[in-house]
């Protein structure tokens, strides 16, 4: 089966645009346990690239402000902007979000933000995401099967356990390379991805993307060397304690 082309009207501009701060009210809400999914209705909403990101803003009412930046797991095609929030310890954005926040509260957001780190599925690719890394190769992927390119993209995702990784069963189900670093995984004893697992899904790449923390990045920028990736075709973006 031949895979399709992208045409001009499938595939967003190369250059998108940045929103300005706006108003979302959460629409959908779900928490398991250091994790929470924010499913968000956004005013004036612009369509977002894959692998781009949001700023949230929380305001106190003596109009202190704290805001980080999350990663988009949607699909542009979701009616709902969809954010994958870790709580971090004395994080103030991510500690109310996954502790207080409820359906129908109204955040102060600004995105969509970034074009680096951005796929839009006309180059095969290869993606390496360790932790909520994953977050915006999920929204890669969910592009890529709603344009019938699947096949263009490779995802390899590292958790310390499958409950650790966020989306860990969509990552499966979608066919992404899956290692867990603190459990066995099936027949495969716990560790981080070996070159000669993943060597293959380096065929024919012109485009690579790493997204974790600055330790998790270094790792996989040397694993994508081991397994042939060009170095100036690596796409890195990564976050530190502050979720940032």
């Amino acid at each position: 089966m031949t895979t399709p082309p992208i045409t001009p009207s499938a595939t967003p501009p190369i250059t998108p645009p940045v929103g300005a701060w706006t108003t979302a009210t959460i629409a959908e809400i779900e928490r398991e346990d250091r994790l929470v999914r924010l499913r968000l209705d956004v005013e004036d909403r612009i369509d977002h690239l894959p692998g781009q990101h949001y700023v949230v803003r929380l305001r106190a009412p003596d109009d202190y402000t704290a805001q980080r930046s999350y990663s988009v797991a949607s699909d542009p095609a979701d009616p709902l902007l969809e954010l994958m929030v870790e709580a971090l310890p004395d994080g103030e954005v991510s500690g109310h979000l996954h502790d207080e926040a409820r359906v129908g509260d109204a955040l102060e957001v600004r995105g969509p933000i970034g074009g680096w780190f951005t796929w839009t599925g006309e180059q095969p690719a290869i993606a390496v995401g360790g932790g909520t890394g994953v977050v915006p190769l999920v929204a890669m992927m969910r592009y890529a099967a709603r344009l019938g390119v699947a096949d263009r993209l490779r995802v390899v995702a590292v958790g310390k356990t499958l409950v650790d990784l966020p989306y860990a069963e969509e990552l499966i189900a979608g066919g992404a390379f899956v290692a867990t670093t603190r459990e066995n995984l099936g027949s495969r004893v716990a560790a981080p991805p070996y070159p000669e697992e993943i060597g293959d899904l380096a065929d024919g790449v012109e485009r690579a993307y790493v997204c974790g923390s600055v330790g998790f990045a270094s790792y996989a920028q040397r694993l994508l060397g081991e397994i042939g990736v060009r170095a100036d075709t690596v796409r890195v973006e990564q976050f530190g304690s502050t979720g940032t």
